[in-house]
């Protein structure tokens, strides 16, 4: 049996991180087993589908490298099949025209709501066969009265549903497009799908789901419900905790492998390793691994995690990423060091490429002002004298490398007796603007010769003034 997964959404909306894992959970299951993993857009809700929420939908996946052996897969294209298989069962007796107006199934709900029943459809028109005048009807699935639907649920074990619990789902409404629980079974029967993983929101949905997949004679594939993604505060996952659109962590400068790392986390356990690579998660994914409680979201071991990938990446990959965050700052890359340079040198002190670029700007243009605190910590009359002669040495070097700038400041530190911090700190703070930066040698590597002297030029500048002698 060839194993064939399928991720689902319905373009009612973005691709957030709630479903962003369902649909990894999804390519992980088919990697690992070498089988298929199907795209299916379930857009038969044609009034809140938009053709926006499908690009954001397909840009996510592929930005997150979630690649499809097949799809997207429109539901919208599929009417003609749903129609055969709705007319088909209206002949046999599998489902039957309900002529229910709206009014009278708010009465028949209201009255089970006042006495403490289970609201649901009571089957008024399962044997009615004549039409009713004046009505559009909708096609009801005819579920079995008696006996259970058992589900032997990977993730949550077995679960049993009582038919008799079940009400006669609509299939198609009176205007005649069919419903999403009824195209999903026509759908994963005609597309071999062996596996269903997506959240435990659907579970209740699996019973009705089963008995489809038996009227079209058909063995339904095995089930895993995933348990919900909760937000730091332990309510469900919204807005205000990240679920947005998954491309706004792009924009952030969250790599994908990050991402996917994360969020295969939740839920999801090899061992104590925290950190995957995508061969890695291939190799020790399976669904059997998932526990059955909700995780929670936690918006700083992303950015942790999103580090971890930054530093493990070759530098080469993060300066091809690098161009639009350099744009969105309004920074010039032509205007500062090689781009691999840069993320070799920022890969330890950056969560997000985007604060990656943001530390890196005094690589690519002038500062006004040195960080007030920082200067009258480090740039004060005692260092004047070392800050000249590193300048002198350092515009006289013939080879702008790292380890001639660290050979430089080194000797510099020694003729006049300091440890290296004493004048590497000023120095970082004159070139740098602030107290913060990569080591000293990488600093002044990437800023350039021209730069690192033209800045030590304006703080000694500003030293000298400061202790000259007040004019009267």
């Amino acid at each position: 049996m060839t194993v064939r997964t399928r991720f689902a959404p319905s373009p009612t909306g973005v691709l957030h991180l709630g479903s962003v894992r369902t649909a990894l959970f999804c390519w992980l299951y088919a990697r690992h087993h070498g089988g298929d993993f199907v795209l299916r857009i379930e857009d038969t809700d044609r009034e809140r589908s938009t053709p926006e929420n499908v690009e954001a939908i397909t840009d996510g996946m592929a930005w997150l490298g979630l690649d499809a052996d097949e799809g997207p897969i429109f539901q919208t294209d599929r009417f003609d099949r749903y129609r055969e298989v709705i007319d088909q069962w209206l002949s046999d007796g599998t489902a039957y025209r309900c002529y229910c107006t709206r009014e009278e199934l708010d009465e028949l709900r209201a009255g089970q709501k006042d006495r403490g029943e289970k609201m649901r459809y009571d089957g008024r028109c399962r044997e009615r066969t004549k039409p009713r005048d004046g009505t559009e009807p909708v096609v009801r699935f005819r579920n079995p009265m008696g006996g259970e639907v058992v589900v032997e649920d990977q993730v949550r074990g077995t679960v049993v549903f009582q038919n008799a619990e079940l009400d006669d789902l609509i299939i198609a409404r009176s205007d005649g497009t069919p419903t999403y629980n009824f195209c999903v079974v026509v759908d994963d029967v005609d597309m071999n799908i062996t596996h269903v993983i997506r959240g435990d929101d659907h579970l209740n949905n699996t019973p009705r789901q089963i008995n489809m997949f038996a009227a079209l004679e058909a063995k339904p594939p095995s089930f895993a419900h995933l348990p919900m993604i909760l937000g730091p505060d332990g309510a469900k996952l919204s807005k205000r905790h990240g679920a947005v659109d998954i491309r706004e962590y792009r924009e952030l400068g969250y790599l994908p492998e990050a991402l996917l790392n994360y969020l295969v986390r939740l839920g999801w356990s090899h061992g104590d390793q925290e950190v995957f690579s995508i061969e890695e998660m291939i190799r020790y994914f399976d669904i059997a691994d998932v526990n059955q409680s909700a995780s929670s979201f936690n918006p700083e071991k992303l950015r942790w995690l999103n580090q971890q990938h930054i530093m493990a990446a070759p530098p080469e990959q993060i300066a091809a990423a690098l161009p639009p965050y350099l744009e969105q700052a309004a920074l010039d890359p032509q205007n500062g060091p090689d781009l691999a340079d840069l993320a070799y040198g920022f890969r330890e002190r950056a969560e997000t490429l985007q604060q990656m670029v943001a530390t890196s700007r005094y690589c690519y243009e002038d500062f006004d002002n040195i960080d007030d605190k920082a200067a009258k910590k480090n740039l004060r009359p005692v260092i004047l004298e070392p800050l000249r002669v590193a300048r002198q040495r350092l515009s006289e070097l013939t080879e702008w490398s790292r380890s001639s700038i660290a050979d430089t400041i080194d000797r510099v530190a020694s003729e006049f007796d300091l440890n290296l911090g004493k004048l590497g700190q000023p120095v970082r703070v004159a070139v740098t603007g602030g107290p913060v930066s990569p080591p000293i040698d990488v600093t002044l590597w990437l800023v350039g010769q021209e730069r690192t002297i033209r800045r030590l030029d304006f703080a000694i500048d500003m030293i000298e003034r400061r202790t000259a002698p007040s004019q009267a």
